[in-house]
C-alpha cells in the first residue's frame, strides 16, 4: 500500500513548471528542453513539472505530451520529484495521460480543472475520482485555476475528493482569493499539500502551512523561487520575506500578457531558448517586450545580442 504521508512530504518546495520550448518549424526543442530542466535542477528546484499551463498542453497533441513526459523522466533520473500536468478538457485524455505517468514512474501527478467545459461541482467530483479510482497508487494534486477554467473548485467538492480518494494528496491553488485558501486549509486539513500557482501568494501560503509553489517565474530565476521555500523551512524569515519582494516586479511584468507568452519571450532574451509559440498563442507586444527585458535586466545577466521576434 502506498504510504502517501510519506509522498507529501517529498514533494515539498518549488515545483518548477517547465516551459515546452519550440523550434522555428513548431517542432519541439527537445534539447533546448533537456538543458532547461538540468538548469532547473541545479539551481534548487525540489521538483519538476511539466505540460502544466506554462507547458502549453492544449498547444500539443496527446503523443507529444507523453514525449515530453518521457524526456522529463529521463533527464531528471530520480533526482527530484516530477509532477507532470495530465489534465484535459476531456476526460479520457486525462485518464489516458494520468496511466501514462504512472507507467512511466511519476512521483505524482497535476490534474487541472477541466477548461471551457464549465461542469458543475458535481460533475467534477465525478471526473476527479473516476481518474482517481482507476491509479488508486499515484499521487494526484488537484489544479485549481479559475480564471483559466471558467469553474472554481469550491472547498466542498475538494473535501469530498479528499475523503473518498486517499491518493488525492493537495491542491495547486492558482485563486487569487486568499480567504479562499485559507479555508481549503481548514477543511481539507493542515497536512493537505497547498501549493500556490499565484505568485505573489508564494510567501504568504507558506505562512499558513503551504506545502510551497508551482510558479511560472520559476522558469526564468528558478533558484530565487526556490530560495523563498528553502529560507522559510531553514527559519530564514527575512530572506524569504526579502525575495518575495525581490521578485515582485518581474512576477508582475510576466503575467501583462498570457501565461507563458511573457516568459518565452524571457527565455528568448537569456538565450536559453528560441522564443517561439504555437497559435493561436504568440509572442506579447514589442512594447511589452521592451518592458520586459528591462525588469529582467535587473534580475540576470543578459547576453549582448538578446533574442526577440
Amino acid at each position: 500500500m502506498t504510504n502517501f504521508s510519506e509522498i507529501k512530504q517529498r514533494i515539498r518546495g518549488s515545483i518548477s513548471p517547465v516551459i515546452t520550448p519550440f523550434n522555428e518549424d513548431g517542432s519541439i526543442d527537445f534539447e533546448s528542453f533537456e538543458k532547461l530542466v538540468n538548469w532547473h535542477i541545479e539551481s534548487g528546484s525540489h521538483g519538476i513539472s511539466v505540460t502544466g499551463t506554462s507547458g502549453e498542453p492544449s498547444s500539443l497533441t496527446i503523443e507529444e505530451r507523453v514525449q515530453v513526459m518521457e524526456k522529463a523522466i529521463k533527464v531528471i533520473d530520480g533526482r527530484v520529484p516530477f509532477v507532470p500536468g495530465t489534465g484535459s478538457t476531456n476526460h479520457q485524455e486525462a485518464l489516458y495521460l494520468t496511466k501514462k505517468a504512472e507507467e512511466l514512474g511519476a512521483d505524482a501527478v497535476l490534474i487541472i480543472v477541466p477548461y471551457y467545459n464549465r461542469p458543475s461541482q458535481h460533475a467534477l467530483f465525478k471526473h476527479f475520482k473516476a481518474i482517481a479510482d482507476e491509479v488508486p497508487n499515484l499521487p494526484i494534486i488537484l489544479y485549481n485555476i479559475p480564471g483559466r477554467t471558467a469553474v472554481n473548485l469550491e472547498i466542498d467538492t475538494m473535501v469530498k475528493l479528499k475523503d473518498a480518494c486517499p491518493n488525492i494528496i493537495g491542491v495547486k491553488e492558482s485563486n487569487k482569493d486568499f480567504e479562499h485558501i485559507n479555508r481549503v486549509l481548514l477543511r481539507c486539513g493542515r497536512d493537505f499539500n497547498v501549493y500556490s500557482g499565484i505568485e505573489l501568494l508564494c510567501y504568504p501560503l507558506l505562512a499558513i502551512g503551504g506545502a510551497g509553489h508551482i510558479s511560472a517565474t520559476a522558469n526564468i530565476v528558478p533558484d530565487k523561487v526556490a530560495e523563498v521555500y528553502s529560507a522559510w523551512v531553514e527559519g530564514d524569515v527575512k530572506r524569504s520575506q526579502d525575495l518575495h519582494y525581490g521578485l515582485m516586479e518581474l512576477n508582475d511584468v510576466l503575467f501583462k500578457d498570457t501565461n507563458p507568452a511573457p516568459v518565452k519571450a524571457a527565455l528568448g532574451m537569456m538565450g536559453k531558448i528560441k522564443p517561439v509559440l504555437r497559435l493561436p498563442m504568440d509572442l506579447p507586444s514589442q512594447q511589452l517586450q521592451n518592458e520586459i527585458r528591462n525588469v529582467l535586466s535587473q534580475h540576470v545577466e543578459l547576453p549582448e545580442i538578446v533574442s526577440s521576434k
